[in-house]
C-alpha cells in the first residue's frame, strides 16, 4: 500500500511547472526593504481597475501588460518592475505612485529607510525608492534613483505636461530625451519635459545615485 508520503512526493514530482512570464514582464528582484509593496499595489490596482470598470482583458489590451500578469499583481502573488508599473498607471491615467499609496494619519510623516517603498527594473539594475508619503494631494513627488555602472533605462513617456528635474550626486549619467543627450557629473541638474518617452544611462564604473523632482499638470493623490 503507497503511504502517504510517496503519494505526495510523486505528485510534486509530476506537477506541470508554473510558466514563466516574459522577460519584459519578469518579476522585480525584491529589496529586503520592499516586502510590503506587492500587497499595497496589487490592492491599488484592483481598486483602480475596479474604479475604471476595466476587466482584466481590456486592461490588459490597453496597458500592454499580460492579463495574466495582472492578475497576479492583483493578489500579491507578483511585484511589478519599474516599467510594467508606468504602462500600467499610463493606461489608467493615474500617476505612477497612485498604485503606491497608503494612508496614513497625523501631520508628520517619517519615511523610514527599512520601510521604503522600491521598485527596481526587470534586470535589478535601476531602482526608484519614493521619498514622499503618498496620502495627501499633490503636484510634486520626489524620488532617489540608483543606476548601476554601464546600466541604461528606458522611461515610458508620463502625464501630459510633466516635468522632471535631476541632480546628480554621484557618478555620471547621460540623459537622452527625443534624440537629444546631456551628460551629468556629480552636482549637474538638468530640467526637462517628462511627457515623451526618455532614458537614463550611466556611463561609468560606478553606481550613479540621482534625486528625482517630478512634477505633474494637474493635482493627484
Amino acid at each position: 500500500m503507497r503511504n502517504a508520503k510517496d503519494g505526495r512526493d510523486r505528485s510534486a514530482r509530476t506537477r506541470s511547472p508554473r510558466p514563466r512570464p516574459p522577460d519584459d514582464e519578469a518579476v522585480a528582484p525584491a529589496p529586503p526593504a520592499a516586502h510590503d509593496l506587492t500587497p499595497v499595489v496589487g490592492a491599488n490596482l484592483r481598486r483602480l481597475r475596479m474604479k475604471h470598470g476595466l476587466s482584466l482583458e481590456r486592461l490588459a489590451k490597453a496597458s500592454g501588460v499580460s492579463r495574466a500578469m495582472l492578475g497576479q499583481i492583483e493578489l500579491g502573488q507578483s511585484t511589478p518592475t519599474i516599467n510594467i508599473l508606468w504602462k500600467i498607471s499610463t493606461a489608467l491615467g493615474v500617476p505612477y505612485s497612485a498604485l503606491l499609496g497608503q494612508r496614513q494619519g497625523g501631520g508628520m510623516a517619517v519615511l523610514r529607510a527599512e520601510a521604503a517603498k522600491v521598485l527596481t527594473s526587470h534586470d535589478g539594475r535601476f531602482s526608484s525608492r519614493a521619498l514622499f508619503p503618498f496620502d495627501e494631494p499633490r503636484r510634486v513627488e520626489f524620488y532617489e534613483l540608483r543606476l548601476a555602472p554601464h546600466a541604461e533605462e528606458n522611461a515610458e513617456a508620463h502625464a501630459p505636461g510633466t516635468t522632471e528635474n535631476l541632480v546628480v550626486t554621484k557618478g555620471s549619467v547621460e540623459i537622452e530625451v527625443e534624440g537629444r543627450t546631456e551628460s551629468l557629473a556629480p552636482g549637474d541638474a538638468m530640467v526637462f519635459e517628462a511627457d515623451v518617452p526618455h532614458r537614463y544611462r550611466n556611463s561609468g564604473d560606478h553606481e550613479a545615485l540621482m534625486y528625482l523632482v517630478m512634477t505633474y499638470a494637474e493635482t493627484v493623490g
